[in-house]
């Protein structure tokens, strides 16, 4: 056998060949050794959090290469990245959580490493393992702690006999309705019931009594089958009124584990954060290094590696108890980047390449508070459903080092229907909480939205919230304070239906000017919106629409270009023009001689004003017989809240039902809508059938009133 002679130039670099041969003896498979040699990154991800890694990546010189479904064509990610691949149909199925797809395109760009981000394929202990059969490096833990961290049952187990504190339930095998009910009798009702594979809010349901236990089972297991191909569940005992605090923590390949604080994510709709903060408020130092250390104890358990997320509940009392591990880089990693300094991303890099953690526990510094409020296409008017739609205008506050915007859409681009409905979130740090509370009130102000319904003025209605502010948050808030948080919105001011009208008046003088200038008489009186006339004032009447009330504004024209607007009784003096400023309209106006410059956005004849004091809209009224063509024809029946999957049909042609009642059950935005009987009667036709997709605002089906049906019955009767 011929010899080999090895030359090592340093001790460096004798060390560095050590450590990759011992790593290999252990089975660790590498791309490289030193970070410098993943020179390739697949992002096996979309939107924000593809754009996100992909920053860090162009930061440290790393080519990006993305993935993209029909439906993300033209998408940010695409746009950022140095390549970008197809993967197939808009349906996830068929792209993102395609194994063989994403593979396929990592071996045919050559990338080194496969980023998951968050969803899709991240927590999937199959996918892992191709990697490492394609010598791809997976940017995340060992396969063996996806699996034992993924199914509940086992990681509470785990977690038991690594002294961390759990809290007490059913993780068995027997998966018969009968035992799980008992199960919880046992335990003692409320008791939450999990998919043992879930994540993000999905295949989770609160039985409050054993009367509608087997409802809320059945309602967990159909969407833990959709979203994890799984319905096995456990049983646990549901902690009244708790918080809900996490860990971030890491791992490298050198048995080194450290945590980077906590995150408070107590605040919640649909059992889904909505928004989180760094530090956990009220959380004394003793509790903080405990919740650390606990964390520390968990990842080090399943011999964990990378970036990962333990979550625990916590009761009044400060005690907490292990809920769940995500495996993976969390939604709400920005806040404890920004209280540490720190770039998990690149630290995520880093140690998958092999380097040790650039930090010890000692050298990692909490500094400050930090807030992320997510935004979403969603109506929280509506039970924050869901939606979907173009964004007609998008502005945002600029970013600075202690403002982050993170997000995978531009203006023009179209929330998908698709995918999750979140827009952005926004990141802001302070100095301490209320400072950086009132930062992240001021910015969202500052963030505007025109085209779909979106949860920006319900986030400033509750980071305003007096409890907010003390920092008294639990998972309850928004249903305990639910009637402040909704609290009926009062009308735009007259001020502020003045600086509209002034708007739309401004935008007729332009338009007729534009005219003017095209025209071959420049005289013509035609192009003229002075309102001049000869000794007379000329005065005209504007009626707008103000929610479902209207409201007349009497305009008289005065010779200075001003005007004055009568509303009621009141009378206003208003002048002002539009200003262009880094691509806005503000509306730079004097009421009554108070001075404003609010954002000005007009689309399809609606005025939308944004300023600091908050925002308004006011439109010109829809004639009735265009309102008429372009109803949604969908009297007497239900529609679909949005375009979804007809998952469950629970009605046929013939049955009676009482308001309320389930018709049918849709999967739409990653969720499970039950749709309901808006009112009693008879389902004379049902149009859509299981499987089948569904437009948002179609008709789902007919439904006849019992006395309408009654009265056709006579009629046919006395007909024969």
């Amino acid at each position: 056998m011929a010899a080999v002679i090895l030359s090592f130039p340093t001790l460096q670099g004798l060390r560095i060949f050590t450590q990759k041969l011992a790593w290999t003896k252990r089975g660790v498979r590498l791309v490289s050794g030193e970070v410098g040699r993943i020179e390739k990154v697949l992002i096996a991800n979309r939107g924000e959090i593809a754009c996100r890694v992909m920053r860090t990546a162009k930061k440290m010189g790393v080519r990006s290469v993305a993935v993209y479904s029909d439906a993300d064509r033209d998408s940010m990610h695409v746009a950022m990245a140095d390549e970008a691949y197809n993967i197939g149909p808009a349906a996830s199925q068929q792209s993102y959580l395609s194994m063989e797809k994403v593979l396929e395109v990592a071996k045919r760009s050559g990338s080194h490493a496969v980023h998951p981000g968050y969803g899709f394929l991240s927590e999937n202990t199959e996918f892992a393992e191709a990697c490492k059969q394609e010598g791809i490096v997976f940017i995340g833990p060992p396969s063996s702690a996806i699996r034992d961290m993924g199914i509940k049952s086992t990681s509470k187990h785990i977690m038991s006999a690594a002294g961390v504190p759990i809290i007490g339930g059913y993780h068995g095998e027997d998966q018969s309705n009968e035992r799980l009910q008992a199960e919880a009798a046992r335990i003692g009702y409320p008791v939450m019931i999990k998919a043992v594979r879930g994540g993000g809010g999905k295949g989770m349901r609160i039985a409050r009594s054993d009367a509608d236990f087997l409802e809320q089972l059945e309602s967990a297991r159909r969407e833990a089958r959709k979203s994890f191909n799984d319905d096995v569940m456990l049983v646990e005992k549901f902690v009244e009124d708790p918080r809900h605090v996490e860990v971030q923590v890491f791992g490298d390949m050198h048995g080194n584990a450290v945590y980077l604080f906590e995150r408070d994510c107590s605040v919640q709709r649909r059992h889904q954060k909505i928004i989180e903060e760094a530090p956990g408020p009220g959380i004394s130092p003793e509790v903080r290094r405990k919740l650390g250390e606990a964390a520390v104890r968990a990842a080090k358990a399943v011999n964990y590696v990378g970036a990962g997320t333990v979550e625990f509940i916590m009761d009044a009392q400060h005690n907490f108890y292990f809920m769940e591990m995500n495996t993976r880089l969390q939604v709400e990693h920005p806040v404890s980047e920004m209280i540490t300094g720190v770039d998990l991303v690149e630290w995520q890099l880093r140690v998958a390449a092999g380097e040790r953690l650039p930090l010890l526990q000692e050298d990692i510094a909490l500094k400050g508070h930090s807030f992320e409020a997510r935004i979403y296409a969603e109506d929280p008017n509506n039970d924050f459903l869901p939606g979907a739609g173009p964004l007609l205008h998008l502005s945002t506050p600029a970013a600075d080092q202690h403002t982050r915007i993170e997000t995978g859409v531009r203006e023009g681009d179209e929330v998908s229907a698709h995918y999750d409905p979140m827009i952005a979130k926004l990141v802001v740090w302070g100095e301490d909480r209320a400072a950086a509370l009132k930062k992240l009130r001021y910015c969202l102000r500052q963030y505007n939205i025109v085209g779909l319904n979106t949860n920006i003025d319900f986030l400033l209605s509750l980071s305003g919230h007096p409890e907010f502010e003390a920092g008294r948050v639990t998972t309850s808030f928004i249903p305990r304070y639910y009637a402040d948080l909704f609290a009926p919105q009062s009308p735009p001011s007259g001020e502020a239906v003045c600086q509209a009208a002034l708007g739309l008046l401004l935008r007729e003088r332009r338009h007729t000017e534009e005219f003017t200038r095209g025209s071959a008489d420049p005289f013509s009186p035609f192009g003229s919106s002075s309102g001049w006339r000869n000794n007379v004032e000329f005065t005209r009447n504007m009626a707008l629409q103000l929610g479902d009330g209207k409201v007349d504004v009497v305009v008289t024209y005065n010779s200075d270009g001003s005007y004055r607007m009568q509303i009621g009784e009141e009378a206003y003096h208003v002048s002002g023009a539009v200003e262009v400023e880094g691509g806005a309209s503000f509306l730079r106006c004097s009421v009554n001689g108070v001075k404003s410059r609010p954002k000005l956005v007009i689309l399809d004849d609606t005025v939308h004003l944004f300023s600091m004091e908050g925002s308004a809209q006011v439109s010109v009224p829809v004639p009735k017989f265009l309102a008429a063509v372009s109803g949604s024809g969908a009297q007497g029946g239900a529609v679909a809240p949005m375009t979804g999957t007809i998952e469950k049909v629970l009605v046929k042609a013939g049955d009676k039902v009482a308001a309320g009642d389930p018709l049918m059950v849709m999967i739409a935005m990653k969720m499970e809508h039950t749709i309901r009987a808006p009112k009693s009667g008879v389902i004379k036709k049902v149009f859509f059938s299981e499987g089948s997709q569904a437009s948002r605002h179609a008709a789902l089906v007919e439904l006849e009133e019992e006395e309408e049906a009654g009265e056709g019955e006579r009629e046919g009767s006395s007909s024969k």
